[in-house]
């Protein structure tokens, strides 16, 4: 007897042949009406954490641009000059107060935006080769020490370009001032251009100090170019300078942009530094690079003496006001662009 009359008559399908056995049966679901989240006790703790902290950052923020609007209003009230277009700042009186920022908004302004123009080609070129061109092994630790520059304190950086920095460089500020001195940014200011206490000097150093800032952002967007896009301009035959040029740049360019915003963020608040650097002189600027004089940050640094009347600690924070809007402004515009390119915009 062989094993095939023990084996199982197959059943016959609709047209004769043999039918298919059936499959396994399929887990029967629930209906969705019935279906029940599982919510852990962990789960709730850390979204109300969460959510609390960041409730808590936009209520702090909101608090102190409240607090600074308070305080400076009783003293933009009885100011007698024109608190945006006045260069005149005289709080010695509080029955007279007589304060305007347009000196102040110059010296910040030229001080930070001279700083950007130099740090954001150097910050490119540095973030392009730890990226594209360095090995691994040189890139890693060259990225540290650019980050540990953004450890060093800020009178440290202060004294160093005094004392340092500054003879180094007053040769070439004295060529630019004599020979393209029909410039206004590069003629006469209210200082002397080889005394190296101006915003030229004053520009260098806080290039170096947000060096690390504008680097660590365009460095981590570079790095996010899709290796596929890398590697298919390698395949079509593009030199290491095409790649970085059509696949690279166009990625990364609102991430640098982004993180050149955040370094002039940095640079409008700093305070130390350019204190040390600027302050000596109390003539009114001229308007160009080989200026002394205070920024906004600073001008709050050396009024601390002044700070005994209600009026007097209002006009100061009238312009830490100011700068405060602009600082925010500034960063908001910066996390928006880098938002941007986190999305691979060109």
């Amino acid at each position: 007897m062989t094993d095939s009359t023990h084996a199982e008559p197959r059943r016959a399908g609709p047209r004769g042949g043999s039918a298919p056995s059936p499959g396994p049966e399929a887990p029967i679901s629930a209906p969705d009406g019935e279906k029940k989240k599982v919510v852990r006790v962990g789960d709730q703790v850390f979204r109300a954490l969460a959510s609390g902290s960041g409730a808590f950052v936009v209520a702090l923020i909101a608090a102190i641009g409240i607090f600074l609007l308070i305080r400076a209003v009783p003293s933009l009230q009885v100011n007698q000059v024109s608190f945006l277009f006045s260069r005149v700042w005289d709080t010695s009186d509080p029955s007279a107060l007589a304060f305007g920022i347009f000196d102040l908004a110059w010296i910040t302004v030229a001080s930070s935006v001279f700083a950007l123009v130099l740090a954001m080609p150097v910050a490119c070129g540095i973030a392009l080769f730890l990226t594209q061109y360095a090995p691994r092994s040189l890139a890693r630790p060259f990225a540290y020490l650019v980050d540990l520059l953004a450890a060093v304190p800020s009178v440290i950086y202060g004294l160093w370009g005094a004392l340092v920095l500054a003879p180094v460089i007053n040769p070439v500020a004295s060529w630019l001032n004599t020979n393209l001195g029909w410039i206004p940014i590069f003629a006469d200011g209210n200082i002397r251009a080889d005394s190296g206490a101006n915003v030229f000097t004053a520009g260098i150093v806080l290039a170096v100090m947000i060096l690390p800032t504008i680097t660590g952002v365009t460095r981590e967007v570079f790095a996010r170019t899709p290796t596929a896009h890398i590697e298919g301009a390698l395949a079509l035959g593009a030199t290491q300078w095409e790649v970085v040029r059509t696949t690279v740049w166009p990625f990364g360019r609102n991430g640098f942009i982004g993180g050149s915003m955040l370094g002039l963020g940095r640079a409008l608040g700093e305070t130390v530094a350019l204190t040390i650097i600027l302050s000596f002189t109390f003539q009114a600027p001229n308007y160009s690079i080989f200026d002394a004089g205070a920024t906004f940050a600073s001008k709050i640094a050396l009024g601390s003496a002044e700070f005994n009347h209600n009026l007097q600690v209002g006009a100061y924070i009238s312009a830490g006001l100011v700068l405060f809007i602009i600082t925010f402004a500034v960063n908001a515009i910066a996390r928006w662009i880098e938002s941007a390119s986190g999305k691979g915009k060109a």
